[in-house]
């Protein structure tokens, strides 16, 4: 409450615990290959708490509930008890609801928004039914916009509850991050890869590695679903994870960088004569359609099993078609155009899950 009113004391404590926070985020951001154009939050709109609940009490949307003031959001024929959203609590304090209705305010009003996408976790879904209905009969949604809570599951521990220290803290992504990385060297090592490197690009390679296996290890799974952080399988170079589908991209690229240094260029791609070859084609030609769903279905799994998917096609074809020893000129230009087509593929898919390609390893 104090610091709501204003307290200048608050305030300073306030502002001091926000910058740390956010110049932790932005690193941890950083370190994922994120950024963003506006860094909003809660405290943003503190100034439009007031008159936006004073507008509410006029227009006659609200009612008070034991000395509280509420927006009663339940509808006939829900199938469950929905409570009310809770604008302000007795002793006069916003809540988290009600800075969340502020926010959809000014998004409106300064942003313009016609779609807002809430990613969070699937055990606040109760509090966006009440936030968007209290929005909705509040009148603060123009005709057209919507809004959507993009719900996901948990990262759990092997214990099935969510991931956390063996203190039983909150693990840090920073922390998630530097044990990724640091599996990705050992993988590195042990698959002799790299080795004649110089030390920084090793070193770049092992973070582009572990921030594959981190990304690809969450975003392969159902979007609604829990799932288990397993640190050896999501840092494998085989099986379903990020590092193999890199590993596929650099082979491609080594492939393309040999053919080039040996005089050789693609050409159309010819009768496919080969099975695998025309499986890779029909693969390659769902791009569209598989980049599509993911956006209807707000579902990027659906991105991660395709790059996934169109790695493995790649792999079973080159190890049937011999590109770079081909004797027939018109079908190894047509092999080297059906290889630069896939790794165009996997980079767009890669870069559509944020995963970044090495040029080699």
């Amino acid at each position: 409450m104090r610091l709501q009113q204003g307290d200048p004391g608050y305030l300073a404590l306030w502002r001091h615990m926000k910058q740390a926070s956010e110049v932790a985020q932005r690193e941890d951001f950083a370190a994922l290959g994120v950024n963003f154009d506006l860094w909003y939050g809660e405290s943003d709109v503190r100034d439009r708490i007031a008159p936006m609940v004073a507008s509410l009490i006029e227009a006659g949307v609200t009612e008070e509930s034991d000395g509280a003031v509420v927006i009663r959001i339940a509808e006939e024929g829900d199938k469950r008890d929905i409570p009310p959203l809770i604008l302000e609590s007795s002793v006069g304090g916003a809540l988290y609801g009600t800075t969340d209705l502020a926010t959809i305010e000014m998004r409106i009003a300064e942003l313009h928004a016609d779609l807002m996408l809430y990613v969070v976790d699937k055990r606040q879904a109760d509090h966006f039914v009440q936030l968007f209905r209290a929005a909705h009969k509040a009148g603060m949604i123009p005709k057209g916009t919507r809004l959507e809570h993009i719900w996901f599951g948990t990262m759990n521990g092997p214990d099935g509850k969510p991931f956390k220290t063996r203190e039983g803290g909150v693990v840090r992504l920073a922390d998630v991050i530097e044990m990724l990385t640091g599996a990705a060297r050992r993988r590195l090592d042990e698959a002799h890869l790299a080795e004649d490197y110089p030390a920084a690009e090793r070193d770049r390679i092992a973070s582009m590695v572990g921030i594959a296996a981190l990304k690809f290890g969450d975003l392969i799974n159902n979007r609604v679903s829990d799932y288990v952080f397993d640190l050896d399988r999501f840092s494998s170079f085989e099986g379903k994870t990020g590092p193999y589908i890199q590993y596929a991209a650099v082979r491609i690229k080594s492939i393309l960088r040999k053919a080039t240094e040996a005089g050789l260029s693609s050409g159309d791609i010819a009768t496919l004569a080969v099975d695998v070859e025309r499986d890779l084609v029909l693969d390659l030609l769902r791009l569209p359609e598989v980049i599509q769903r993911t956006i209807d279905l707000r579902s990027p799994n659906h991105v991660a099993e395709f790059a996934y998917g169109v790695a493995g096609r790649f792999n079973r074809f080159y190890d049937t078609c011999h590109i770079l020893s081909e004797p027939d000129p018109v079908r190894q230009a047509s092999w080297l155009a059906l290889s630069a087509w896939a790794l165009r593929a996997l980079e767009r898919l890669l870069d559509l899950l944020g995963i970044e390609i090495p040029d080699r390893m």
